[in-house]
């Protein structure tokens, strides 16, 4: 996968909107996924907000490994890092808190300048499909942004209120022109932040089972009620799917495709795909 690449034209469009946004954010929240909480850390946006407030939000931790996630939170040391669950978390509590107390410096030296009412904004950034619009409609109150769990879906940069003084400019998921490093390409992939279309999804699946075979030994046996993970087990996996062509062979891409869809959304599936320098 050292060839991969995804950054269709609005990303680079997006990219450009939100250098000129930035000039009058206050704080950017930047959104990475707690199964990637390095790969899901895009470098341009390191060099985009140089200088500014940052608080890194890591979603999407009820899909992670809860031992991994608190070893990485450890690992960053820093009290301007907080892991989420977008869906079952009090988002509003666990992040405002910390977005206000960033801010009070901010908002002091506007009182002494004897402007009372000053808008902070704040800009909600991270890759594609990180659950920037669940986040969103989560820490705001409202359900005004569309939530689909595929990369893409926000195409343009827009405004929301969070509460009195406080604004949330929301940004598209935008990617970075090339991965050095294949690595990050393959985990990026795996938690369906590229789009699936360019992908070969056979090769993508069976390098995720071999990922699957190596750090969580026993769980494909598990879920998919195998006698052992030994052989073809994407081939294991359609019969016990029952997923097969009309001959009985086993529909490799069909099988790929369910495989995919279960290693990111099943519950079952706690795994974390970046190893914390730390250990656990």
């Amino acid at each position: 996968m050292s060839q991969l690449q995804w950054y269709p034209g609005h990303m680079e469009k997006a990219r450009r909107q939100m250098e000129e946004k930035l000039k009058d954010v206050d704080l950017v929240i930047e959104l990475r996924d707690a199964r990637l909480p390095v790969s899901s850390a895009n470098p341009l946006l390191e060099k985009m907000i140089s200088g500014k407030l940052r608080l890194i939000v890591l979603t999407k931790k009820d899909r992670s490994d809860s031992r991994k996630t608190a070893a990485w939170l450890f690992y960053f040391g820093e009290e301007n890092v907080i892991a989420v669950d977008t869906l079952h978390d009090d988002v509003r509590q666990k992040v405002l808190p910390a977005v206000r107390r960033l801010l009070e410096p901010k908002r002091q030296k506007a009182l002494k300048r004897g402007i009372r009412n000053k808008i902070l904004r704040i800009m909600i950034a991270g890759i594609p499909n990180v659950g920037k619009s669940t986040f969103i409609n989560r820490l705001s109150g409202h359900s005004s942004l569309k939530a689909e769990n595929r990369p893409g879906v926000t195409r343009s940069l827009s405004t929301i209120k969070l509460e009195e003084g406080l604004e949330l400019v929301d940004t598209p998921g935008v990617l970075w022109p090339k991965f050095s490093d294949p690595d990050c390409a393959l985990k990026l992939a795996l938690v369906g932040s590229l789009n699936d279309q360019i992908l070969d999804r056979i090769d993508l699946a069976e390098k995720g089972i071999a990922f699957l075979q190596k750090e969580y030994p026993g769980l494909l046996k598990e879920i998919y009620g195998l006698e052992n993970e030994e052989g073809d087990l994407l081939e294991k996996i359609a019969f016990s799917r029952s997923l097969l062509k009309s001959g009985g062979e086993a529909d490799r891409l069909r099988t790929a495709d369910t495989f995919l869809n279960e290693l990111r959304n099943d519950k079952r599936y706690q795994v974390t795909y970046d190893t914390c320098p730390a250990g656990e």
